[in-house]
């Protein structure tokens, strides 16, 4: 059965798509504006003006330029040419074998001894960004962090926790507020030693029952003359002179201080047997020398001017006062609270090679990011050779800094000079074999980007002489823009023949081919892997170019079904365009602009906004409340994409309403309810960027603080941390009862195997939620979630209730519920006619027919199955079901062909337990054990997993 209580709907398909260029090519095409033409019309024949005139800036003709003189500056586009589409290259590490670099990660974590594992839990979080995996990766960034051994790596990754969150967004938030866990705390950081047990705990930060002792008597500098009362004879044995001053000391205390003293105090030097010792000539303040002294017999700092603990650390460098530098070092880091603080002190900690207040200045600059990229002396100091240097002397150069800080480089400015040389740092970081092959094919992906083709190509190749297969693609690419076109053809063409093919190949090659040869390479791409979307989009533009629209439009619409992209949507919307279907194209632009609001639109010319403004006029207007009424129409069929575009609509007119930011997160991360169901449609709708940018806005426009901590608790919860999601949620009904505190705080206590006394509670919360005034849209999926727990719960008739009540106020996807019911009641053919309801209604009906198929013969269940793999071939229950009935029928090879099929393109855990269980039937027990530790990659606690693969290891022992 797939009716897991959390079933995930967060894997994130839409940031593969997000890589692709845009599409910026024009098409010689036929059209002429008419006389009398509409908006729209002017709209249409102003795309086919432009893509006769390539290279034209204004129309041909008087009365035409006087027409569309305000189009022209407004719309700089023509129709995509499928000569000029070229795929994107991912800047993420891409193994040719996902399953083996899985599978080799695991077996390293497990064999490495505990100092060793923080390299290895980075390279994992790497892996996993390489398959788009937000969750994953940030699974793997906490255990990286966990494992840090020393301050800098501690400060390093819980910055990068933190920007994960992109918390630098929240009105009001400081960049050293703590989340309340050690793992992400700025002064847990900053802690020396490596104790991975207690990351997790609650900080101090968040205590209310911590007290702070203050140890100073009256906070007053004490000096020598302190102790004129007391018998300083016998304590204060000799003196320093600077100048006409003279500080009385201990000559045991000031020599315990370091070797160089003890050696002028003790040893055979001529100031051993001196009572009073001239240090005039070393340059020291009366002042310093008297903290000094206080500091040689009570070893604390908190009672001197700053100023006076800098002048210490630099003493206690010039005399290897170690101690002293110790404590000087901490206390000043303790001082560093925001970006002047940093500013003011890095040169400090830089110049006395001090460790912590360096690390503090620098967890400041990267807990800021990417603000503090714009800060001239920040990056002198991080893009620099001479930076990077001075940062090395204190400790505090890393491979995990650069990799940092070029991942958000890369998402500022592909193209800047900031870029390249945070890069070539990061190369020079470089150690081990995957991150030379990370940093070369980063720097290889960026300088493709800015056209300097000949070191992109130098750069690819670097990484491939790493043994990184995929940057064979970038050398390629690189030969091919140098007009070597036929030398980047036999790469990829012996790429093909000497390794398992894969898409990405297939979809390669077929760049430098044409005619059949091309069309056969798309169609092999898309066999082999179908989430990749250059191979729809080219196959669409040809069918414009045949004057085919509508054919175009199917075809892109069968990837944009199961996964969507900017570059998709736009596509679609030169098409609709053409169509004269203005309604659809502003749908789509606005969809666009949900998920990238700074989207760059016909030939990166135009910002979508200013489409949108184009479009609108010929659009059918709508008021607020018949918004609602279109968002209650899309929602009840199941069009996300056309319910994002209404929410879209509707922030126009009020953008500050947080409720429809916070809708507009819904869409974008949460459209199903997530009890109950296993991966629903709106998974491709999935990007946790936009919709933590929405969460945030949502948050910052709040007008209550009960409604902003709400807000919160989804940032926190969708980043991890559920614990602190439900004290928020606690906190918020504490304030007023509200829907979606019950509810937030419901949907976290359920995100986890929930026994007895815990389903009771998700109960009672819920049913409290729909006590609390809502709209029908989030009513209808409290009552779905409410109906999915009483199943669990074995309360069908409760459960069918709650399912025929939210149908009652359009939550279409109630039906699937209710389906469920209907078949543990053994009412299958209810079950069925359940289904085809929402089937009929449902825009995206691939988990639809999935479900579906559990409730017919297996003839029927096939077709079903079939369907659903068609719609959306990311759906991983098909290939499952099939490859079951292959192994039933003794077919084992076609079994794991069926599944591998799957795995190829998307190695997830349920695919990689049932081919390992496959493999241990056929006595192949080295594939076995290798299918199981990639997928304890994956999910390492994995109880089943476990047992798999000791079994199995057990008998290839016994078998030597």
């Amino acid at each position: 059965m797939q009716h897991n209580i959390l079933s995930s709907i967060r894997s994130t398909k839409i940031t593969d798509g997000c890589k692709g260029t845009q599409v910026y090519a024009l098409n010689p095409s036929a059209g002429a504006p008419i006389n009398g033409e509409s908006v729209g019309d002017k709209l249409f024949h102003h795309l086919l003006d432009r893509s006769k005139q390539p290279g034209r800036t204004k129309p041909v003709g008087t009365k035409t330029a006087t027409r569309d003189v305000v189009l022209e500056g407004l719309l700089p586009c023509g129709l995509p040419s499928s000569e000029l589409l070229e795929p994107g290259i991912d800047p993420c590490l891409k193994p040719i074998d996902l399953v083996e670099t899985l599978a080799g990660v695991h077996r390293r974590i497990e064999s490495c001894g505990e100092l060793e594992k923080f390299e290895v839990f980075l390279e994992q979080c790497l892996v996993f960004r390489g398959i788009s995996d937000v969750k994953l990766f940030r699974r793997s960034l906490r255990s990286a962090r966990q494992h840090a051994v020393d301050v800098h790596s501690k400060v390093v990754l819980a910055s990068w926790l933190r920007y994960e969150r992109r918390e630098d967004e929240l009105v009001g938030s400081s960049s050293m507020d703590c989340c309340g866990r050690k793992l992400e705390c700025p002064k847990a950081s900053l802690v020396l030693g490596y104790d991975p047990e207690s990351v997790f705990d609650r900080c101090l930060c968040f205590r209310k029952d911590t007290i702070i002792v203050d140890n100073d008597d009256d906070g007053e500098c004490e000096c020598s003359t302190s102790y004129e009362d007391e018998d300083v004879g016998s304590y204060n044995d000799m003196s320093f002179c600077i100048g006409d001053s003279e500080i009385r000391c201990s000559r045991y205390s000031m020599a315990s201080l370091s070797r160089p003293f003890m050696a002028m105090l003790y040893g055979g030097f001529v100031e051993s047997r001196k009572e009073k010792i001239n240090f005039s000539l070393n340059g020291v303040s009366v002042e310093v020398m008297m903290a000094v002294e206080v500091f040689s017999r009570t070893k604390r700092l908190n009672q001197f001017p700053n100023s006076v603990v800098l002048e210490m650390l630099s003493f206690a460098n010039r005399f290897c006062c170690v101690e002293m530098k110790s404590a000087c070092d901490a206390h000043l880091a303790s001082l560093v609270l925001d970006m002047d603080d940093s500013l003011l002190l890095i040169e400090y900690g830089l110049e006395e090679t001090a460790y912590l207040l360096v690390a503090a200045c620098l967890q400041v600059f990267l807990r800021e990011l990417p603000g503090s990229m714009h800060r001239l002396s920040v990056m002198r100091l991080f893009c620099s050779v001479e930076g990077r240097d001075r940062l090395a002397l204190v400790g505090h150069v890393s491979f995990s800094l650069y990799c940092f800080l070029s991942q958000v480089a890369m998402e500022e400015d592909m193209k800047s000079n900031t870029t390249v040389m945070i890069l070539e740092r990061l190369g020079e970081c470089a150690a081990s074999g995957w991150q030379k092959q990370l940093a070369y094919h980063q720097l290889g992906v960026v300088m493709l980007e800015r056209n300097e083709y000949k070191d992109a190509q130098h750069w690819f190749e670097a990484a491939v002489k790493e043994g990184h297969i995929y940057s064979s693609v970038g050398v390629a690419r690189a030969k091919y823009k140098r007009a070597h076109t036929y030398s980047a053809y036999k790469m990829i063409n012996y790429l093909i023949s000497a390794h398992k093919p894969v898409g990405w190949m297939y979809q390669e090659r077929s760049l430098y081919c044409i005619g059949k040869e091309k069309t056969m390479d798309l169609v092999s791409a898309t066999e082999l892997d179908p989430t990749l979307s250059f191979p729809y989009k080219h196959r669409a533009v040809c069918l414009v170019e045949e004057g085919k629209i509508g054919a175009a439009i199917s075809e892109i619409n069968k990837i944009i079904g199961f996964k969507i992209s900017p570059d998709c949507l736009e596509l679609r919307a030169w098409f609709l365009i053409a169509m004269k279907d203005y309604e659809g194209a502003l749908r789509d632009v606005r969809a666009i602009l949900t998920l990238d609001p700074n989207y760059m639109m016909f030939y990166g010319n135009m910002q979508g906004y200013r489409v949108v403004e184009l479009l609108r006029p010929v659009a059918q207007q709508w008021n607020q409340a018949d918004c609602w009424i279109q968002l209650y129409d899309r929602w009840s069929s199941v069009d996300d994409i056309g319910s994002l575009a209404v929410v879209h609509h509707m922030l126009e007119n009020n953008p500050g309403k947080s409720i429809l930011r916070f809708r507009q997160s819904l869409l974008l991360l949460r459209t199903l309810s997530l009890l109950g169901i296993d991966v629903p449609e709106s998974c491709r709708l999935n990007s946790q960027k936009a919709a933590m940018r929405s969460l945030r806005l949502a948050r910052n426009h709040s007008s209550s603080a009960h409604e902003r901590l709400v807000y919160e608790g989804w940032i926190l919860y969708d980043t991890g941390h559920r614990e602190e999601a439900i004290a928020k949620a606690e906190e918020s009904i504490s304030i007023q009862r509200s829907f979606e505190a019950f509810f937030l705080k419901a949907y976290a206590l359920a995100d986890s195997c929930l026994d007895s006394e815990s389903s009771k509670n998700v109960i009672d919360l819920l049913e409290e939620a729909l006590k609390c005034p809502s709209d029908g849209l989030r009513k209808g999926q409290a009552l779905n979630n409410l109906g999915s727990i009483y199943v669990d719960c074995e309360k069908l008739d409760l459960a069918a209730d709650c399912y025929k009540h939210a149908l009652n106020i359009k939550h279409t996807r109630a039906h699937q519920g209710l389906a469920r019911v209907y078949h543990l009641q053994n009412q299958h053919k209810a079950a069925y006619d359940e289904m085809t309801k929402l089937i009929e209604k449902a825009q995206n009906n691939a988990s639809a027919y999935e479900k579906r198929s559990e409730y017919c013969d297996r003839d029927m269940a096939k077709s079903d199955l079939s369907l659903a793999t068609q719609l959306d071939p990311l759906r991983t229950y098909p290939y499952r079901y099939r490859a079951a009935v292959l192994m039933d029928d003794h077919k084992e090879a076609e079994a794991i062909s069926e599944l591998s099929r799957a795995i190829n393109f998307k190695p997830e855990l349920q695919l990689l337990h049932l081919r390992a269980a496959f493999y241990d039937s056929m006595g192949d027990f080295v594939s076995t054990v290798r299918d199981c530790e990639a997928a304890l990659c994956l999910d390492p606690s994995h109880a089943e997993m476990l047992e798999l693969c000791n079994k199995a290891r057990g008998r290839i022992n016994d078998g030597k």
